[in-house]
C-alpha cells in the first residue's frame, strides 16, 4: 500500500470504527471519533513505518483496480508468530464478489511465509456477514465479551 492509499484508508477506517463501535453500544456518539483517531495513533504511530504492521491494498483479479484494504500485525507469543487482521475492508460495490475471501487467502499465505502459526481478527456481533465469511474460512470463536446498559 502507498502513502496516498493509507492516508485514504485511516481516514474512512477511523470513522468506520467509530461508527462500529457506537452501533455496538461500546462508545457514545460523541466520543466515537476521537477515541477511534487515538486508537488508530497508538496501534499506527509511524503509519505504514510501524514496526510489525503490514497494509496491504486489494486488487481485483480481473483488471487489477483497487477494491479494497487488509491490515496484519504480526507478534510473537510463546507458542509461536502470530497475526491479527486489525481490517479488512472490501468497497461496497465489490462485495459479496468473493474479495474478501481471496484477500484473506492470500494474506493466509504471506503469513504462513511469514512463520505465522494462527490468524486472529474481532468481528462485531451485528456483523453477521463478516461472521459467515470468517467462520467459512474456519476462524473459530475463541471468547464472548458481554455488555448490559445500566442507564
Amino acid at each position: 500500500m502507498g502513502e496516498s492509499a493509507f492516508a485514504d484508508f485511516r481516514d474512512r477506517s477511523i470513522d468506520s470504527f467509530a461508527r462500529e463501535n457506537v452501533a455496538a453500544g461500546r462508545w457514545a456518539p460523541t466520543e466515537a471519533a476521537e477515541r477511534s483517531r487515538q486508537a488508530y495513533e497508538r496501534l499506527l504511530p509511524q503509519g505504514l513505518r510501524t514496526p510489525g504492521h503490514h497494509l496491504f491494498t486489494v486488487h481485483e483479479a480481473r483488471g487489477g483496480a483497487a477494491v479494497g484494504a487488509v491490515w496484519l500485525a504480526l507478534s510473537e507469543h510463546p507458542a509461536g508468530r502470530a497475526g491479527y487482521v486489525y481490517d479488512l475492508v472490501i468497497e461496497p460495490e465489490f462485495r459479496r464478489q468473493g474479495h474478501g475471501r481471496g484477500a484473506l487467502a492470500a494474506l493466509e499465505a504471506i503469513a504462513r511465509s511469514w512463520g505465522v502459526t494462527e490468524l486472529g481478527l474481532h468481528v462485531f456481533m451485528h456483523n453477521r456477514a463478516a461472521q459467515g465469511l470468517y467462520r467459512a474460512l474456519g476462524f473459530e470463536p475463541t471468547g464472548l465479551q458481554l455488555q448490559k446498559r445500566l442507564a
